[in-house]
């Protein structure tokens, strides 16, 4: 399992030269909000670099976009790196889950995402794991020592809790939740994560111990929340045929053994390529995979 655990702020100047990243000779110990961003970008990154996924950018093709690479991923991966880390320390440094965390996130949020916006040229890279990962950090920056269940839940009261600055304008998102009824990724966050803590997790340790490679858990784990979640991202761009399309693929992958089997694989081909016809991307869980492989790490330290 390939692992990053960079000080990105620290070494940004060598990485944008194109000089291997590496800790300062003197560098001993990391502050927590520091090592929550590394955790955090690590799973971005390792999330747009798994492949094969249906539908997503990954190392083989853009997937069903025209406007993402996997460079345009890991470039607003990376410029996400101090927002998330000004979240960990806004929840270090209040103590505790309130209104004044919720708006100072918020805020920070906002910040991350207009970052996002000017490194990607304009391109929704990563809006959605902005709000998951921030929650997540920000939990784990208040209760080091939970677990990711825990973390999970303390993430979904601070999602709950209103902010009145955040903008009302008319997303994508909030239109796929007018039009057919869908929560998306704010209620998943409001609940704590069900998708994944009820399903994504639990498949990548199944898998893992069924002597999966790590990627093929990782993918499994993708495939158990794409077969459970009502993803708006499908939902704007192939409406609720794509949906079905999506679910009842990743099932279909799951029950013939997971992608390490020769009869996962062969039901993954096909499900790629459904996806590519309809046009149908799951970025939510996308998104949500990256804050299940945070939680994997961050849930044990």
């Amino acid at each position: 399992m390939k692992a990053h655990n960079l000080n990105l702020e620290a070494t940004s100047v060598l990485v944008g030269a194109g000089v291997p990243a590496k800790w300062p000779a003197q560098a001993t110990q990391i502050s927590l909000p520091d090592h929550l961003a590394d955790l955090a970008v690590e799973a971005l990154i390792d999330e747009a670099d798994l492949s094969p996924k249906p539908g997503l950018v990954d190392r083989r093709s853009n997937g069903a976009h025209r406007d993402m690479t996997l460079a345009l991923m890991h470039a607003s991966a990376l410029a996400l790196w101090p927002c998330l880390r000004s979240m960990a320390e806004a929840a270090q440094s209040l103590g505790t889950i309130g209104q004044p965390l919720r708006a100072t996130l918020g805020q920070l949020g906002r910040e991350g995402e207009a970052a996002m916006l000017a490194t990607t040229h304009g391109v929704n890279t990563h809006r959605g794991a902005i709000w998951a990962l921030g929650l997540l950090v920000a939990a784990k920056a208040l209760a080091p020592q939970a677990n990711a269940t825990t973390l999970a839940a303390r993430a979904g009261r601070i999602a709950l809790i209103d902010d009145p600055a955040m903008s009302r304008q008319d997303s994508h998102g909030l239109q796929v939740r007018h039009r057919y009824g869908t929560g998306g990724a704010r209620e998943q966050a409001q609940q704590g994560f069900p998708a994944v803590i009820g399903h994504g997790l639990p498949q990548l340790q199944r898998s893992r111990a069924a002597g999966a490679s790590e990627p093929h858990a990782r993918l499994d784990a993708l495939l158990a929340i794409m077969a459970v979640l009502s993803d708006t991202c499908v939902l704007w761009r192939s409406g609720p045929a794509g949906l079905a399309a999506v679910q009842h693929g990743a099932r279909a992958v799951l029950d013939e053994g997971g992608s390490a089997s020769l009869a996962g694989r062969r039901q993954l081909r096909r499900l790629d390529q459904q996806l590519l016809h309809l046009n149908a991307s799951p970025g939510g869980a996308a998104d949500l995979l990256a804050a299940c492989l945070f939680l994997d790490k961050a849930g044990s330290l």
